[in-house]
């Protein structure tokens, strides 16, 4: 039997892949992230000899570690051989490259073999990866399908677009899925298990499953889609493919193009030291330095070092960091000793990879020269309503634009938490931001609120509160909603 594992990051709900062949102790690894030695310490505690790393596309969600752990073990390198141009992957050196097109296969050992499927949609030059057990009459058992196929959805076609900016690329994409589909992908065996890049929490679609996988014939009765391909409604599959697709994190941008051309070799994981409270003021002087302070919400609004921003769920990092951390900055963290290497991993996962040290948590009081900032966290819709009628309060819904579209708070503006800095900047620069107001900002549960607030607060808005209590909450009370 083939040995297969999912090693799987909920963070950025992205899912990587080991396939061995037992007989041979030899295996691949499917779409890594970039602190490989959860591969390499996987592998060898299973007493496997990694022989090739295979890539299904040029991620857009998470910085690869392909070529470092191709490099690392010396395995081939597989990737598409359908790229367009201008997408070529680059920065080869030195590896042992094999380019795939759509059928060509390669084996893992004796008893395992892996064939291509060109399925574009998603990017134009996505593959997914059939698994075929040749002890089984070489029936498939699985189809890796990378970011073509999730369970319950599919691989936005919009991203080149939203995030390279590659105009008019998103209604082609679509129609390249709907093509990938009906030319041959949706005729494999309805048992074929379905193991795709992604799960719920991705925003690479609109309704991923909360599942690990699928199959092949579960999906095509019960997916959203089903119903075009059952009617061969390549218009109407269009329009609904490319309709209320989640907002794009604008770190996007940066990880398609590293992906593309090769990110910096990482190395080891590292291990940011211990700041003193003089080198801490040290940086914190230059424009040049960004703190993130990784404590729950309450501690941070109780008191927190001045224009550090909260990101209170450690478990999410990478996505909201990678939403409003800038690449040119230093990274300063806030965090306990024990949270430390997981934070670094999921910075390093998105390249935030300038983290030049921490602050212990527990002794924040002993760097701030000026004090602590702090703000009010309001928990009762009832309390957050009065302060709502003041008329020098201003709303502040941080919520998606999905979210918001089935009901808000009146009045309020909509600022999505991952677009604050576009946004203030935005504003600042028409003269419309007014930081003499009450900022009474809000999400659905606190912590993409928190985010927002601090990250307001930081930016000069002084009178900030925090209502955790979220649009639900004010809605089961009654209080005025519109849509």
């Amino acid at each position: 039997m083939t040995y297969f594992r999912q090693i799987y990051d909920e963070g950025l709900a992205q899912a990587a892949y080991i396939i061995g062949d037992p007989s041979t102790r030899q295996a691949v690894v499917v779409d890594p992230l970039r602190d490989i030695d959860l591969y390499l310490d996987h592998a060898a505690d299973k007493g496997y000899d990694i022989v090739g790393v295979v890539e299904t596309h040029i991620h857009a969600d998470f910085l690869s570690g392909g070529r470092e752990l191709a490099m690392s073990t010396g395995a081939k390198f597989y990737i598409s051989g359908e790229t367009v141009k201008g997408w070529e992957y680059g920065a080869l050196d030195g590896l042992d490259v094999v380019e795939l097109n759509d059928g060509d296969t390669f084996d893992v050992g004796d008893g395992i073999e892996i064939k291509a499927l060109h399925t574009p949609g998603h990017t134009p030059e996505e593959m997914s990866y059939l698994v075929l057990e040749k002890g089984n009459g070489g029936d498939p058992m699985a189809v890796l399908t990378g970011d073509f196929m999730f369970v319950g959805d599919l691989g936005r076609p919009d991203l080149l677009e939203e995030a390279a900016g590659e105009e008019g690329t998103a209604a082609p994409g679509a129609r390249q899925t709907f093509q990938s589909m009906t030319s041959g992908f949706l005729e494999l065996p309805d048992y074929v298990a379905v193991w795709p890049g992604h799960g719920s929490g991705s925003a690479c679609g609109k309704a991923l499953g909360d599942v690990p996988s699928s199959s092949i014939g579960y999906e095509k009765r019960s997916a959203w889609w089903s119903q075009f391909f059952e009617q061969d409604d390549e218009d109407g599959f269009v329009e609904e493919f490319l309709k209320d697709q989640p907002e794009s994190p604008t770190y996007y941008a940066n990880m398609k193009t590293w992906n593309r051309d090769g990110a910096p070799m990482l190395g080891e994981l590292p291990s940011p030291p211990r700041l003193t409270p003089k080198r801490f003021n040290e940086l914190a002087a230059l424009d040049d330095t960004w703190v993130m302070d990784l404590r729950d919400l309450r501690s941070f609004a109780r008191g927190h070092l001045p224009r550090s921003i909260n990101f209170a769920k450690l478990k999410e990092l990478s996505n909201q960091a990678g939403r409003l951390a800038p690449y040119d900055k230093n990274l300063v963290l806030v965090a306990e000793p024990n949270q430390l290497e997981e934070a670094t991993r999921r910075l390093i996962r998105i390249g935030l990879d300038d983290i030049v040290g921490f602050v212990p948590a527990s002794r924040i009081g002993q760097y701030a020269t000026d004090g602590l900032d702090s703000f009010p966290v309001i928990d009762d819709p009832d309390e957050a309503f009065e302060l709502y009628q003041q008329d020098n309060t201003r709303v502040v819904d941080t919520r998606s634009a999905g979210e918001r579209s089935r009901g808000y708070i009146p009045e309020s503006q909509h600022a999505y938490y991952g677009n604050i800095p576009q946004m203030l900047a935005g504003a600042e620069e028409r003269g419309e931001a007014p930081k003499g107001e009450t900022m009474l900002v809000h999400c659905e549960a606190g912590a993409r609120a928190t985010v927002a607030a601090s990250y307001l607060q930081a930016h000069g808005f002084k009178d900030v509160v925090l209502y955790t209590g979220g649009f639900g909450g004010w809605k089961k009370k009654g209080h005025p909603v519109e849509k």
